[in-house]
């Protein structure tokens, strides 16, 4: 899943699910009565994955690079980060601190073993 999208961004979302949703269709219009209830499932999970923000998909991607590097802890720390970078060696810092935001943003302010985020919360942009 990595390739190249903006100049900060190192993890491209490829989404096929319009083209499942197609090939999906076209079965449900020619099935028999005893297949359209799974069809229909599958179309409806279809729609379910394909409906998921690119943000939501990149953080889960890079939750499962940190895990393969080891880490276990809160995506946004800097040892994150670095594990992100060592599974990944062709991210930048900037890529990968993105990457992180993203992460913690599925964990929605958890960290990895489900308590909460105690850091505390950066000061807004004025």
């Amino acid at each position: 899943m990595t390739g190249f999208g903006k100049q900060n961004m190192a993890v491209l979302v490829l989404r096929e699910a319009d083209d499942i949703t197609t090939v999906l269709r076209q079965a449900l219009d020619t099935a028999p009565a005893e297949e359209r209830p799974g069809l229909e499932r599958a179309m409806a999970l279809t729609a379910e994955a394909g409906a998921v923000p690119d943000a939501e998909l990149r953080g889960r991607w890079a939750l499962r690079r940190m895990a393969s590097a080891g880490y276990e802890g809160p995506p946004r720390a800097v040892a994150a980060i670095k594990a992100l970078r060592t599974a990944e060696r062709s991210l930048s810092l900037l890529q990968a601190v993105n990457l992180s935001k993203d992460a913690e943003a599925v964990l929605g302010g958890q960290d990895a073993q489900g308590g909460q985020d105690d850091r505390p919360a950066e000061p807004e942009a004025k």
